[in-house]
């Protein structure tokens, strides 16, 4: 599978030498690893409530709520740094990928926050479909390898 690749020029030589530092100890291979909940996991649950409140305030025209929430997603959390390491180890060539539907997805909430200010309903649905999509495509990419291999799930 091409997410197997080697991780090269993705890192400098301090971060693979902090990785290495802090995780000697972690044997990641084994399969109560593979079963722990990721961070990645609660970020992405905390994102699908968040978009679950825009659709709710879009529905009800409540452009504040909608300008309060989309900055919670366009600034979501990132996985702590041992963890993020793993991910971008796993998706290996697809790094670039992974990065570029995470950018998109911040932007699209960047947008959808400056329609809901302008209370510009139109802009709002419009950016929240773009958002929607930014998000189905790296679901579409990304998460069924993911569940496979972080939990041994198909």
């Amino acid at each position: 599978m091409q997410h197997r690749h080697r991780f090269k020029a993705y890192f400098t030589a301090t971060v693979i030498g902090t990785l290495l530092a802090s995780t000697c100890s972690q044997a990641w291979a084994d399969d109560a690893d593979k079963a722990k909940p990721l961070a990645l996991r609660k970020i992405m649950q905390d994102l699908g409530k968040n978009m679950q409140v825009i659709a709710d305030g879009i529905s009800r025209e409540d452009w504040e709520m909608v300008a309060k929430v989309a900055p919670l997603i366009a600034e979501h959390p990132q996985p702590p740094l041992a963890e993020k390491m793993r991910i971008l180890s796993f998706v290996g060539s697809d790094a670039g990928k992974f990065k570029s539907h995470d950018e998109k997805t911040h932007q699209a909430a960047q947008l959808l926050e400056q329609a809901a200010v302008r209370s510009n309903g139109q802009s709002v649905i419009s950016s929240f479909a773009t958002l929607q999509n930014s998000c189905l495509a790296c679901h579409q990419s990304f998460r069924k390898p993911f569940v496979e291999h972080f939990y041994g799930q198909r």
